[in-house]
């Protein structure tokens, strides 16, 4: 599949196209994908990076990196997406000067979008003005009860059974696994420590069941009260995985959330505990579909 970083990158072709961020890449915005092939041209989505509300200095918890983004866009199957840098310069744009630059630049005949889509400075851009500029815009009636905002909503609550309900698949979490403080191996249980970038949404502490790399997973997202922690840390175990992981990239489902974290009141109470999340992380089912 073409990736391009500019519409100069594509070649000319009749084309229908789709416009968005596509944070999460959720169930409503697969839907208008799929409109997209549907039309029978050749299917386009342009996407932005950076998230345009970090460029306007706002602050926003990202559901996917930029990296997972284009893997779920690639999965669901348009012909080519076209990545498009957002600068404050793109946010002042006129919507006539976007559409001229980045869609009639590449031959779009089509748009496919939602109900509510908005572009360009003020978003002032909608559906009626791409029809002004003489292109047919196709919209999608909106998935009731799907967006990134409610995904957000559900995983900071620790509903990820829900969140999955609206993404279609399990949420996760995706770092790279960097040096820990090593303690869960002297209890039995080593764990891989993992970062995530600047910006990515992380569920509120507590432990979760998941799965990573094919193995089940016991996770905790905290700050290990038990041993006085007060930095952050997102540490999985994977059952029944050997290998070295260090500066490796991981991408952590998180099934379910199965209790908040807490202090004990002894070394050996930890370890019962910590036995009796991973039983329950084999037992587990995984959410989505």
């Amino acid at each position: 599949m073409t990736v391009a970083r500019a519409p100069a990158e594509l070649t000319p072709a009749e084309r229908a196209i789709a416009v968005g961020t596509f944070d999460g890449v959720h169930r409503g915005h697969r839907r208008v994908i799929d409109a997209l092939r549907e039309t029978g041209l050749r299917s386009t989505v342009l996407t932005f990076d950076p998230h345009p509300r970090l460029v306007l200095g706002y602050d926003v918890q990202l559901l996917t990196t930029f990296e997972r983004r284009l893997e779920l866009l690639q999965e669901a199957g348009p012909d080519e997406i076209l990545v498009v840098e957002f600068t404050q310069e793109l946010s002042r744009r006129e919507p006539e000067e976007f559409v001229a630059d980045y869609l009639s630049a590449i031959g779009a005949q089509v748009v496919v979008a939602g109900e509510d889509f908005r572009f360009g400075a003020g978003r002032r851009g909608d559906v009626d003005l791409l029809r002004r500029c003489g292109l047919d815009v196709r919209a999608v009636p909106l998935l009731e009860g799907v967006s990134s905002s409610r995904i957000r909503e559900l995983v900071t609550g620790g509903d990820l059974r829900g969140a999955a309900d609206l993404l279609g698949r399990p949420f996760e979490v995706d770092g790279v696994v960097v040096a820990g403080d090593q303690r869960g191996g002297t209890l039995g249980f080593p764990t891989a420590n993992l970062a995530p970038e600047p910006h990515m949404l992380i569920p509120a502490f507590g432990i979760y069941v998941g799965e990573a790399l094919g193995a089940r997973a016991a996770v905790s997202i905290g700050v290990n009260p038990h041993y006085g922690g007060s930095e952050r840390r997102i540490e999985a175990f994977l059952l029944d995985f050997e290998g070295d992981l260090y500066g490796e990239r991981v991408r952590l489902e998180l099934w379910e959330k199965l209790r908040d974290e807490r202090a004990f009141a002894s070394e050996e109470d930890l370890v019962a505990q910590i036995a009796e999340d991973v039983a329950a992380a084999r037992a587990a089912t995984r959410p989505g579909a």
